[in-house]
């Protein structure tokens, strides 16, 4: 693939448009000069971005779903909406099967009119193998699991150009809920002097991929204009970290001592995914954004008041 090309002006369909990722991919392809088309589950003060008009839809309400994809006609849709917290994962799993599995199917049927209409649906690395015995680390990694099956036999039995990006632990500034914002929260709250605990970590020795939003949305573009109907691509920065050397970078960042509580290193397997074999990389695509770049970002948006500007 080739990073430098563009997509053309056409419109793209992004849902969770209000998230996390969503937020940076709106400002992404608009800055391509695409007409986006933000799908947001409630209507509530959204960033102003040229380019970008926001459609109100709860992607369980099928109906929505469908008349939404006929009124815009979309060219490209990159579906990043659902659930991902494995804390919350635990409390309400069946949320997590209504809103990762069900929707994505109502969104893949009422694209099915569109047959030239090129889809990107963001899954996860904490997946597992479903085949006996079925060991899932926790109910997210089970209903995102059973996302990627459906998606991808969605692709297979109805030809339409699906693809799955498998991308590993996100960071950057942003509304995210992933550790290193939690993480970065903490250490803005205590230099303001809001925040007096330890922060808890549950282990030492985990090791996770960090990868910036930013490169991942480029990663996405990519996969989006050239990448292989049927096709898993994995997104990740290609290097592991333990948490500890994570929580040390952030500290010496910060310059403010932070007290931590770190759990038991035997209990580290259980936040870990067993995944499937991963999926091809995305040819031509490579991360830019150094590590202590997404860390001062991170900071630095805590700092501000955690603000709509990313």
């Amino acid at each position: 693939m080739d990073e430098r090309a563009s997509l053309p002006k056409r419109v793209i369909m992004i849902t969770g448009a209000s998230g996390f990722t969503g937020g940076h991919a709106c400002r992404y392809f608009a800055g391509l000069g695409m007409e986006v088309a933000g799908i947001v589950r409630q209507s509530k003060t959204l960033p102003a971005i040229d380019g970008v008009r926001y459609y109100c839809c709860d992607l369980m309400d099928k109906r929505r779903v469908e008349e939404l994809v006929r009124a815009i006609a979309p060219d490209y849709v990159l579906h990043l909406g659902g659930k991902n917290s494995v804390p919350e994962s635990w409390t309400n799993p069946l949320l997590y099967m209504e809103t990762n599995v069900l929707p994505t199917l109502y969104l893949l049927n009422a694209l099915r009119p569109l047959p030239a209409c090129r889809v990107l649906v963001a899954g996860t690395k904490a997946v597992f193998r479903l085949t006996p015995p079925y060991r899932p680390p926790h109910p997210y990694s089970l209903s995102k699991s059973l996302q990627k099956a459906a998606v991808m036999s969605w692709s297979e039995l109805f030809g339409q150009a699906i693809m799955l990006a498998e991308p590993s632990n996100l960071i950057g500034p942003g509304p995210s809920t992933g550790f290193c914002a939690l993480l970065g929260r903490h250490i803005a709250a205590t230099e303001r002097g809001e925040a007096t605990g330890a922060f808890r970590i549950s282990s030492r020795a985990t090791r996770r991929d960090f990868l910036d939003v930013r490169d991942a949305v480029r990663a996405y573009g990519m996969m989006l204009e050239q990448g292989t109907p049927g096709g898993i691509y994995s997104v990740s920065s290609g290097k592991e970290h333990t948490l500890e050397e994570i929580a040390t970078l952030f500290i010496h960042a910060a310059g403010t001592p932070v007290a931590v509580d770190w759990g038991s290193d035997e209990d580290s397997a259980k936040d870990e995914a067993r995944q499937n074999a991963p999926g091809s990389g995305v040819p031509g695509w490579e991360p830019v954004i150094p590590l202590m770049t997404s860390i001062s970002d991170i900071l630095q948006y805590f700092r501000t008041g955690g603000g709509a500007s990313i």
